[in-house]
């Protein structure tokens, strides 16, 4: 029979699942309540209440997600698929690449990160091919979860399990020790997904994003040729095939001043001022590519502040505005309001002025930079509308090297064990706002405080369900089932258990509960933990039938146009896959006796 404190646990926990299901409530408040009455009904002591908020699963997730966040500014990875487009030929070698780039990153970083990078150029890439989206996007993500389970860090589960484990053992895994079978698992799934797309129905539509439903219209603005840009000596038609046409140079000024509409088969020269058109996030990828100079960018009151104290906005010029009809210099835009005139759009016409003598009209929108902390106070000075953030990072330096740099030095300092996985990511996460890959805010930005908040809460509540004998009550029930199986059954066992279970949990609690129960399980089987651990982390890394078990999942609903009963059309015969691949390899790799 079970205890009281087993029950209060239990109840504690079941309430939480309930709450988890009905989604009524966010899941970081959620886990903040069962912390606060695990802790009244006394199963949390006092003194470990928030244990959860100083363990270094908290440190690594944050860290992770900080570097992830630098990666993805990084414009190498976009620019490799821009380079492989023309090779692919089909749907299904753009859905192998496709899914096989994210697959890779996310074993590199965390999986949500790694997604969050290729969808805008997976639905681009849709677009130019005419390739349905949803052919696309469901592969990727379920790729990223298979990739994640190569490392130690490229999902939640892996280091939660590897706590677990050091709790047992007093040894954690290692950084690659999830590399053989997550690899075998990837290989698996890669193989299934390039043909199995065709599962999925071939007439859902993507839905826009904000930024699609609100559409600016091309942006005009400046840039010159500096001395040592790579486009020096190279024609017009060269640097706009580097923006795959999608960035038009309208005019070419040159011999003080001097203005010509150039052809295709013009060649550039170090000096040269170029006005270019076209979207802000291509403007941004040529600029940083080409190695140009933005018109304005860092000048005046902006040149002398740190990174993140430069912030660039994006404002609709509205009818009573003191700019309408006249144009930045007239306004003397930086003497008189500190800000920098980076471009102007305007809808259904193509400008073909220098910047600074562009007659401003109600209605256009201007990308502006300046001290952020004043920036809100000018525009309300100017009566512009500031627009919602896109990321376009116009004006912005981006380093597109050093984020892959500090990932590539930080795995080889943990896999060669010179530092823990905690302070090597830490080092690395604090790394990138030194070298001013991210500003201190965008670092601030990426880090996903409600995971953080569920995992700081949920750890000492797991742990009461070890402490108060509550896993090893549910091991037993376990083990009476799996005593019936040959013990690579039970290990199956284990994995299925884990994927029924994270659709309705978090997979991040979901291995915060399994994991002591798994140990407990094998213990009462004779047979080694290590193997049952690999399972927890395998079953909840790899929910592919809902859009709700992971994040990634959820990433890709809108944006694919998928319905809710899409998913387990290409994710029930990549579960079995998953299970079967999983109960073969674990036993080879961590024997079960």
């Amino acid at each position: 029979m079970p205890t009281l404190d087993q029950l209060l646990v239990f109840s504690i926990l079941g309430i939480a699942l309930a709450l988890f299901v009905w989604d009524r409530f966010r899941y970081d408040l959620v886990a903040l309540l069962a912390l606060v009455a695990a802790l009244a009904c006394g199963v949390v002591p006092v003194q470990d209440a928030f244990k959860g908020f100083s363990d270094q699963v908290v440190v690594i997730v944050a860290s992770a997600l900080v570097i992830s966040a630098g990666i993805g500014k990084s414009g190498l990875i976009g620019r490799a698929v821009r380079h492989a487009e023309p090779w692919l030929t089909s749907t299904g070698a753009r859905v192998a690449a496709l899914t096989a780039g994210v697959t890779v990153l996310s074993a590199l970083m965390k999986n949500i990160g790694a997604l969050a990078i290729f969808l805008p150029m997976a639905v681009q890439v849709a677009r130019r091919s005419d390739t349905p989206v949803a052919a696309l996007l469901m592969p990727m993500a379920f790729g990223s979860l298979v990739g994640g389970l190569v490392t130690l860090v490229g999902t939640s589960p892996n280091i939660l399990v590897s706590r677990v484990r050091q709790e047992i053992t007093g040894e954690p895994f290692a950084m690659f020790d999830f590399a053989p079978v997550g690899l075998a698992i990837a290989a698996a799934a890669l193989l299934f997904l390039a043909f199995g797309w065709r599962l999925l129905p071939r007439d859902r539509q993507g839905q826009p994003s904000a930024a699609e439903a609100f559409e600016v219209g091309p942006y005009m603005s400046e840039a010159r040729v500096p001395e040592g840009s790579p486009m020096a000596g190279k024609t017009v038609a060269e640097l706009e095939a580097l923006a795959e046409g999608e960035i038009v140079a309208v005019a070419l000024l040159r011999e003080g001043g001097r203005r010509y509409a150039p052809s295709g088969a013009w060649r550039l020269f170090a000096g040269d001022t170029l006005i270019l058109q076209g979207d802000p996030h291509r403007l941004t990828d040529l600029v940083a590519e080409a190695k140009l100079e933005l018109a304005g960018a860092n000048q005046g009151p902006a040149k002398d502040l740190p990174t993140e104290e430069v912030g660039l906005v994006e404002a609709v010029v509205m009818p009573e505005s003191a700019l309408v009809g006249r144009t930045a210099s007239e306004l003397r835009l930086r003497e008189a309001h500190g800000l920098n005139l980076l471009a102007v759009a305007r809808r259904g016409e193509r400008i073909g002025a220098r910047l600074r003598q562009v007659r401003i009209r109600a209605g256009d929108v201007l990308a502006l930079q300046g001290p952020a902390g004043s920036m809100t106070e000018a525009l309300r000075a100017l009566e512009c509308l500031p627009l919602v953030d896109r990321g376009t990072g116009l004006g912005q330096k981006r380093r597109d090297i050093l984020p892959l740099v500090l990932l590539a030095a930080t795995m080889a300092l943990v896999g060669f064990g010179i530092l823990p996985v905690a302070p090597a990511f830490f080092g690395a996460a604090v790394l990138t706002v030194l070298c001013g890959v991210l500003t201190l805010q965008e670092a601030y930005e990426a880090i996903d405080a409600p995971i953080l908040v569920l995992l700081a809460c949920l750890i000492p509540v797991s742990d009461a369900v070890a402490s108060t004998g509550g896993a090893q009550l549910i091991a037993g029930g376990l083990a009476q089932v799996a005593g019936q199986l040959p013990a690579a059954g039970a290990l199956a066992l284990v994995i299925v258990v884990a994927m029924a279970l994270t659709p309705f949990l978090n997979n991040a609690a979901t291995a915060l509960i399994m994991a002591p129960i798994a140990a407990d399980l094998a213990v009462r089987l004779g047979l080694k933990p290590d193997p049952f651990l690999m399972a927890v982390a395998i079953g909840c890394a790899c929910d592919f039938l809902t859009p709700i078990g992971h994040q990634c999942n959820t990433l890709v609903l809108g944006p694919g146009g998928y319905r809710f009963g899409d998913y387990w059309r290409l994710g029930l015969p990549l579960s079995v896959i998953v299970v079967v691949v999983a109960t073969l390899m674990i036993p080879i790799v961590w024997p079960l006796r």
